[in-house]
């Protein structure tokens, strides 16, 4: 069972951060894997799915990076996995346009690579020794 004790502890935008994205994670995976496209429920569930992946991207911009490869930008410090920050945005917005001109394929790539990229790659980097979701699940 999760300590959820590190998380409440921290800084306002992680626990943003974790309310968006935990969503997102299973809702993205239901849209991916067992949703029928193209139907209503898809496109509206599709729709909330790419706010909160929008709104985890902007969050992530307020959250300080503790690598040692990261820098400090202003008050913030700047990590490696920052990069995710403009590669989520960039998906929802090719998402966005490959749905506006019909592009299906494009828009299964986009979002295939959306959930890869954004959501597994990047939440695995989360449970790096010292990160709050390691702290969370292993102590």
């Amino acid at each position: 069972m999760p300590d959820f004790a590190p998380l409440l502890a921290a800084p306002w935008p992680v626990i943003v951060h974790f309310f968006t994205v935990v969503p997102a994670f299973f809702l993205g995976a239901w849209l991916l894997a067992v949703s029928r496209k193209g139907a209503p429920a898809h496109r509206a569930l599709g729709k909330v799915y790419l706010t909160l992946m929008a709104a985890t991207a902007f969050t992530a911009i307020f959250i300080d990076a503790f690598s040692s490869l990261s820098v400090q930008v202003g008050p913030l410090r700047i990590g490696l996995i920052h990069l995710f920050i403009p590669l989520t945005f960039w998906s929802v917005w090719r998402t966005r346009r490959a749905l506006r001109e019909g592009n299906i394929e494009a828009h299964r790539a986009s979002m295939r690579g959306l959930y890869l990229g954004g959501l597994i790659i990047a939440g695995l980097l989360t449970f790096a020794p010292g990160r709050i979701m390691y702290r969370m699940f292993f102590g």
